[in-house]
């Protein structure tokens, strides 16, 4: 293992460790990285998150609900995955997210545009979430959109906008990202749209 592993392995177990609501045993977090409210977040065993990423946890002025952002098992998140949380994000065991990805369960509300705090300054007064399935494969500069649920075992295509559910087993590309495949469990196959309507 070199140097600059064996450093990152133990900044993650001796500062990292104790400042998340649950750290697993063998994560690894690579600096340079943004964390804001660690205790809101909870991260399983074997993750591994690279340099740049930001997980972000925030709080909506009087929420009446606690954010939660979980990560579970055996989850990579790459390069410059940004994260933010203001109610609900959960992403389950053996889930890949590729370099400079957007998971956001957050928007930010615009009515009314003339007046109030600048529109990037405001945040929604009900909860909200984005779920991904185990073993989901998010392709680079994919962006979730919140209230979004990724079933089991999808594939994001790169640079997709996912703004509604995607069943398990699922093949989505596009912006807005739409079904192009599913794998049928019983025929063990990869049908297409035309076959899964048809």
């Amino acid at each position: 293992m070199s140097p600059r592993n064996i450093y990152r392995r133990l900044l993650s177990m001796t500062w990292w460790r104790w400042r998340f609501g649950a750290f697993g045993r063998n994560s690894v977090l690579f600096p340079p990285i943004l964390v804001t409210e660690p205790e809101r977040i909870f991260i399983g065993a074997d993750v591994l998150i690279r340099d740049g990423a930001r997980l972000e946890v925030v709080r909506p002025p009087g929420a009446t609900w606690t954010p939660e952002l979980r990560i579970g098992d055996r989850v990579n998140i790459e390069q410059g995955v940004h994260i933010v949380c203001q109610s609900s994000v959960v992403i389950e065991e053996g889930v890949s997210i590729t370099p400079y990805c957007a998971i956001v369960d957050t928007y930010h509300p615009h009515d009314p545009p003339d007046c109030g705090p600048k529109i990037g300054a405001r945040l929604p007064e009900r909860p909200t979430h984005v779920h991904i399935g185990a073993g989901t494969f998010i392709g680079t500069h994919s962006v979730i959109l919140p209230d979004v649920t990724i079933g089991r075992g999808c594939i994001i295509g790169a640079g997709s906008v996912v703004s509604k559910d995607i069943p398990d087993y699922c093949i989505a590309t596009g912006a807005p990202a739409r079904v192009v495949k599913r794998f049928d469990l019983g025929s063990r196959q990869w049908l297409t749209q035309a076959e899964i309507t048809g």
